[in-house]
């Protein structure tokens, strides 16, 4: 909460700590409120703009610390199956064709591109690595993942040759992440999407510790590993498209944040997923407060700041495999 209390007054229109409380109990009939453009900025654009932080990173984070589980693999993060690929090539289209999408345009526009374009790409990449047998083993869907990544990348790349630099620069401040599109008829459906993702998963804790022994060991102790892939990487990938298409993409929160609270808590997943959840939320509202501040008078990619802050951790991940290797 307080982590969120700064998220609220930080800004380049200094609000004290008395008319946010007076803007919000305004918004219920309790005293006299402040004027109406500090009671816009507080309610309109600050308040959801914090509460979509917290519930982004928490998802990131969440999704990251369950792909990096089920696939063995310690450099997973949620966007490893090309989703954040697919999603480009959809915000990409909108933003440099000026593709109207059921008949809106602008930014609703671009989400609902992103989204449907995140999904293509998971079916895409569920067609490629899905065997014979119906199995989802995680080497195929690592490689599928980046085979579509690649494809998404390279339509992407067409697409900004071809457009204005205009479109070219709202292209790339997409794909660099913002919170600042944070409104309050979007939110029940993200709110929705990553509780639903953390009941499922939190439920699934035990069968996650049941991966870390291995495939064998976890059909051994019961588990239905193909019935669990299934249902986990759809999960966690519905819950990352629809978290890309209001947010953009904001690197390195699914990578890091599991990592970082594996060192708190352990790797048992009862104990591991609810400090994931907490890490990710502080991580994006503290990481969106600097984006905001950090510069005066302008705003900086959020993504940025997540990667000024991933990017040591990352190269610290792989220096440890390496050496382990």
């Amino acid at each position: 909460m307080l982590s969120m209390g700064v998220g609220v007054l930080a800004g380049s229109v200094d609000i004290g700590l008395g008319e946010v409380y007076r803007a919000v109990a305004g918004q219920f009939g309790l005293g006299s409120g402040v004027d109406a453009n500090t009671a816009y900025i507080v309610v309109d654009l600050r308040l959801p703009r914090v509460v979509e932080g917290a519930v982004v990173g928490a998802g990131l984070a969440l999704c990251g610390a369950v792909l990096q589980s089920l696939t063995g693999n310690v450099l997973a993060d949620p966007y490893i199956l090309g989703l954040a690929s697919g999603a480009s090539v959809g915000a990409t289209a909108v933003l440099t064709l000026g593709i109207t999408v059921v008949g809106l345009t602008g930014g609703p526009a671009v989400a609902i591109a992103a989204f449907v374009g995140a999904l293509l790409a998971l079916f895409a990449v569920f067609a490629i690595a899905t065997t014979r047998t119906g199995a989802l083993l995680p080497g195929r869907l690592i490689l599928a993942g980046v085979a579509v990544a690649q494809a998404g990348a390279a339509l992407t790349a067409i697409m900004i040759l071809r457009a204005d630099v205009g479109a070219a620069d709202r292209v790339m401040r997409w794909t660099l992440g913002s919170l600042a599109g944070a409104r309050w008829s979007t939110m029940p459906l993200l709110l929705a999407m990553v509780l639903i993702a953390a009941v499922v998963i939190v439920v699934s804790s035990r069968t996650l510790d049941a991966f870390a022994f291995g495939e064998r060991s976890a059909m051994s102790l019961g588990v239905n590993v193909t019935a669990t892939r299934w249902l986990l990487y759809t999960i966690v990938s519905v819950c990352t498209a629809v978290m890309v298409a209001h947010s953009g993409i904001i690197g390195f929160v699914g990578l890091v944040v599991p990592h970082a609270a594996r060192m708190i808590v352990g790797p048992l997943h009862a104990r591991l997923l609810p400090v994931v959840l907490l890490v990710g939320a502080l991580l994006l509202v503290w990481a969106d407060v600097l984006a905001r501040t950090v510069v005066a008078h302008q705003e900086i990619p959020v993504g940025l700041v997540t990667a000024v802050i991933g990017v040591p951790v990352f190269v610290w991940l792989l220096r440890r495999r390496g050496g382990s290797a």
